[in-house]
């Protein structure tokens, strides 16, 4: 796996310093900014010429607290993958978290190693979803609702909805692209015209689009 590359924005400096320790432990991810508010942080974003692959940030700081970053990151690098931590974590925050365009949202009481795992997974696939999540959105939908009807000019191509179906099941643009036997750039074209068919922001919100349109059922996505 190449190098990936973490920015930390957590008002708990204690907390950020041993999270920036553990994960400068591992020689494929690197730290390369630490703050302490959202407003450090996107001043930081502001000036800096590489952008991180990452942002791990805290729900609630002081000054700006993560929801209101995120919200900056998302109109100006939507390209950017955010992972929310919360000291505050509640299944009622889930469907808010998602639809503001996480990449994922996670405890701060996450055992160090599986964090790691899902910073792996988020810059591969672009989205983790743990069970807890995913429970919180069949019990969202109800699993009798009728297949959407999609304005002439936002409807689905047959290519789209086999694409939709594979990102829900985890698959990188690589190995879809070998399911369906196109290439890979091929692959980020019918992405891309997901994100502007659906409105969403990201693979993530992509996952969440197809389940609350009951395009898949949530029993489909694979449990990480």
């Amino acid at each position: 796996m190449n190098s990936i590359q973490v920015a930390i924005a957590d008002d708990e400096k204690m907390f950020a310093s041993l999270l920036h320790q553990f994960i400068e432990e591992f020689d494929h991810i690197h730290v390369i900014h630490v703050c302490h508010d959202g407003t450090a942080l996107l001043e930081y974003l502001a000036q800096t010429e590489i952008l991180p692959d990452i942002v791990m940030l805290d729900m609630r700081m002081q000054k700006m607290d993560g929801t209101k970053t995120l919200t900056v990151i998302r109109k100006h690098y939507p390209l950017l993958k955010v992972i929310m931590l919360s000291s505050y974590y509640q299944r009622t925050f889930m469907g808010f978290m998602l639809k503001s365009g996480v990449n994922a949202f996670l405890p701060k009481n996450i055992a160090p190693e599986k964090l790691v795992n899902v910073i792996e997974q988020v810059m591969e696939r672009g989205h983790y979803f743990t069970e807890d999540q995913i429970e919180v959105m069949a019990e969202q939908i109800s699993s009798r609702s009728p297949r959407p009807e999609f304005e002439p000019d936002s409807q689905l191509s047959q290519r789209e909805q086999e694409v939709l179906h594979l990102i829900c099941q985890q698959y990188t643009a690589r190995e879809i692209g070998e399911k369906l036997f196109i290439s890979q750039s091929t692959v980020e074209g019918h992405k891309n015209n997901l994100l502007l068919k659906t409105g969403m922001k990201n693979t993530a919100g992509l996952v969440l689009y197809a389940v609350k349109n009951n395009l898949i059922n949530p029993e489909e996505l694979p449990l990480l």
